[in-house]
């Protein structure tokens, strides 16, 4: 039980923490850079990176046995993180603060995936939910005013 809890605990934390310093990054880019050239470097890196990791927790047999299962998701994947990146960039760049921009992004995102759950996967949507909707969209009017 105490693993289970740990198991779904754990990548929260992960989220939460890489989310913050993600947006401390993003607030940090320099103004006049070109967003893409930073960008560049950023998926570099990140290239990087997951490749020493993908070759630490692969055995070497395996490889091309896990490159296999790669299927469109991953170029999906690839072009909406470049959206989601540039996007928050541009956000900050023109005047969003780090406390808001990503509280008004995620509220939205959050109401559209209620709706994408629904009408992609058949989930069901609760009064609950439409009830949450509401507070949302009532935060969103008051954060802005």
């Amino acid at each position: 039980m105490v693993k289970d809890m740990w198991d779904m605990i754990i990548p929260i934390i992960m989220i939460v923490a890489s989310n913050c310093f993600y947006h401390i990054f993003s607030k940090s880019t320099p103004q006049g850079i070109n967003a893409f050239a930073t960008l560049m470097i950023t998926y570099l890196t990140a290239t990087i990176i997951t490749g020493i990791f993908f070759i630490l927790f692969v055995k070497p047999e395996n490889v091309l046995f896990e490159l296999e299962k790669i299927n469109w998701a991953s170029i999906g994947l690839g072009i909406t993180i470049i959206g989601l990146e540039a996007g928050y960039i541009f956000a900050y760049r023109s005047g969003w603060q780090v406390n808001t921009a990503p509280l008004i992004a995620n509220t939205c995102l959050a109401i559209a995936l209620i709706v994408i759950g629904a009408l992609l996967y058949k989930e069901n949507i609760t009064i609950k939910q439409l009830a949450g909707i509401a507070i949302c969209l009532i935060g969103i009017v008051m954060i802005n005013f």
